[in-house]
């Protein structure tokens, strides 16, 4: 046996260890995000399309208010999300309160930091009251309060001090005794005999220090010549002073005192301001949070809406899109196709084929039916996957036997506003679209909308539009004039929606006018003598029924130069009637069968993705012909079956 390596680790034996005890994650430790809380997953997804392309998101909230109202899973979906929305608002109502009780604390400790300063204070002046009982040069010195108090009092004399301070005239005999002292030392220098020396005298004994002298002191004072100062003053001066510097610590004192309550009651109106603040606040935040938790379940519903894309929002708004629409449109044919008769609800499905199949990619989910499974796997693998993948995967679709090119024309001028006119016209020309659709999935659709003027529109567009001007007829046949002739389809149709007459006309230079009927006819009839010019054209003119029988002859007029026909009805059996005028008149065609020298296959032969496309002929006929048919191509199999349409 080798020595293992210094890098290699020894590992225990199997057999002598026992296994590490798992530590399973506790479930109650799961977020609550995690929680599955889709709403609209519990509702009917056809009233919900209908509501929203009828009503608006108003209709969406009316459904989720009455399947609330019921109970069961979707209104316990419901509460559970209030209930988390309310948890999570009431989160912030706390850190609201907390920062409430934070900024009442905070006033609470300025208060007292401000009451210890001025207890303090207080405390230092009456100390300094006490010296001032025995001013002296050390306790100016000593005490900073007692040495302002001192020079307040000599800049600011008081009444008693002006009078201690006041110099009296001399007397008469003073005066008297002044002269003859001064008399007789003149004679004393005149004789030479010297100056006499005074007598000391007590300060007390001498003259007293004015105002000025001391307002000036008051300036200039130090507690190093204070003792200059009071040794100069009578004890009537110093009395003074000292009388009016304890009146200054008095009056200090007691200013600070009243600052201080004036403070404590300013601090007490703002903590009572605060408290009722902080309540406001909290109902406000309340309030708020119930709002916020009303429109979180209504932000859900929005979400969820623009996840399934049956919404979008635009310039800040809400909009419906172009799937909600189709779906819409669908549900729309439905309905409509229960009220026809059996063969033509049959036709409607496109049950008819033409045998005619090409190979081409994925388009569409339905066409898995027909997948290329052996060409789609060979793709998927020569792009490195093991798997079938969309972009590599190829179908037989059938090839129709002639295509379509139709334009459907609505008036959407004033008078369609009137009853339900125009939500009619609309539904009906969704359920002709989403038909045509399914007859011909490569036709080309245009939806024309006129009044005015005229646009070309979109589904959403056309289930969006709103009423306009007059019924400018001739500008939408000159429209639908300019689709139809560059079109190379095999088969034009013209629908037109209308509920009375031309009333306005397009001049040559592009402007509308309005007023002239009979010229306005005559514009129309003119334009429509231009599209019968395309063909092969079939066309049909719904007149919504009228009082006015001058509406039905300008309808048949206009028909009689399209050479079409004429369908007078009202709006609720509008979509019926161009549903059995398109189906009626639209028989379907197969294709012609391959001549001798063509074999064909009952089924496209398997050909690389990168071979082209091309198209087979798979005959109907009976069984012997499939027979005949599989022995000349040299291979078996079943004709792929006729697509479903969506």
């Amino acid at each position: 046996m080798t020595a293992s390596s210094p890098t290699e680790a020894t590992l225990p034996s199997p057999s002598n260890t026992a296994p590490a005890a798992i530590a399973l994650p506790a479930c109650e430790a799961v977020s609550e995000e995690l929680e599955d809380d889709d709403l609209l997953s519990l509702l009917a997804k056809d009233r919900m399309v209908r509501a929203l392309a009828e009503q608006g998101l108003g209709g969406v909230r009316e459904i989720v208010r009455e399947e609330e109202a019921k109970g069961g899973r979707f209104a316990e979906r419901v509460a559970s999300l209030r209930e988390r929305l309310r948890r999570q608002f009431s989160r912030q109502v706390h850190h609201l309160q907390q920062e409430y009780r934070r900024k009442e604390d905070d006033l609470r400790l300025r208060q007292e930091d401000q009451r210890r300063l001025l207890e303090a204070e207080i405390a230092r002046l009456q100390e300094s009251l006490q010296r001032a009982r025995e001013l002296s040069a050390p306790s100016l010195k000593a005490d900073q309060d007692l040495m302002e108090a001192v020079r307040s009092a000599l800049l600011l004399p008081t009444d008693a001090l002006k009078r201690a301070s006041r110099e009296r005239p001399p007397s008469l005999w003073q005066r008297i005794r002044a002269f003859f002292s001064h008399l007789w030392q003149a004679i004393l220098r005149l004789f030479g005999r010297g100056k006499r020396a005074e007598p000391r005298r007590k300060p007390s004994e001498g003259r007293t220090v004015t105002i000025g002298r001391l307002a000036s002191f008051g300036r200039t004072l130090s507690p190093d010549n204070a003792g200059d100062l009071f040794g100069q003053l009578t004890p009537a001066q110093m009395k003074a002073i000292q009388d009016a510097t304890e009146q200054r610590l008095r009056d200090r004192t007691r200013d600070l005192t009243r600052q201080g309550k004036e403070s404590e009651v300013e601090v007490r109106r703002r903590r009572d301001d605060l408290a009722r603040e902080a309540e406001a606040a909290r109902a406000e935040a309340l309030r708020r949070a119930e709002e916020q938790t009303r429109a979180g379940v209504e932000k859900k519903v929005r979400d969820e809406l623009k996840e399934r894309g049956w919404v979008r929002e635009r310039s800040g708004q809400m909009a419906i899109t172009y799937a909600l629409v189709e779906k819409f449109a669908r549900l729309v044919l439905e309905e409509e196709s229960r009220s026809l008769p059996e063969g033509l609800r049959m036709s409607l499905k496109g049950s008819a084929s033409t045998g005619l199949y090409e190979k081409g990619r994925l388009r569409q989910l339905d066409e898995v039916a027909r997948l290329d499974l052996v060409g789609s796997l060979v793709e998927s693998r020569l792009r490195g996957s093991r798997h079938l993948i969309e972009d590599a995967s190829y179908v037989y679709r059938e090839i129709r036997s002639e295509s379509l090119h139709a334009v459907l024309l609505l008036d959407t001028s004033g008078s369609m506003a009137e009853g339900e006119k125009l939500p009619a016209a609309k539904k009906a020309f969704l359920a002709l679209y989403m038909a045509i659709r399914r007859r011909y999935p490569d036709a080309v659709l245009d939806v024309v909308a006129f009044d005015n003027n005229v646009r070309v529109l979109d589904l959403v567009s056309l289930w969006e539009a709103r009423p306009g001007a007059f019924t400018n007829t001739g500008e939408a046949l000159r429209t639908a004039h300019e689709l139809l002739r560059s079109s190379r389809a095999h088969r034009k149709e013209v629908y037109l929606i209308t509920d009375g007459l031309p009333e306005a006309y397009s001049e040559e230079t592009g402007e509308v006018k309005s007023g002239n009927l009979q010229k306005a006819l005559e514009s129309a009839l003119q334009r429509a003598t231009e599209l019968r010019t395309v063909g092969p054209l079939a066309s049909t003119i719904v007149l919504l029924k009228s009082e006015d029988p001058s509406f039905e002859k300008a309808a048949r007029a206009l028909a009689r130069v399209l050479g079409g026909s004429v369908v007078i009805t009202d709006p609720r059996r509008l979509a019926f009637e161009l549903l059995v005028r398109f189906i009626g008149d639209q028989p379907m065609e197969r294709a012609a069968p391959a001549g001798p020298s063509e074999p064909t296959a009952p089924h496209p032969p398997a050909a690389s993705a990168s071979a082209p496309t091309v198209g087979v002929s798979v005959p109907g006929g009976t069984a012997r012909d499939r027979r005949k048919a599989r022995r000349a191509s040299g291979g078996g199999g079943t004709p792929p079956s006729a697509p479903s349409p969506s």
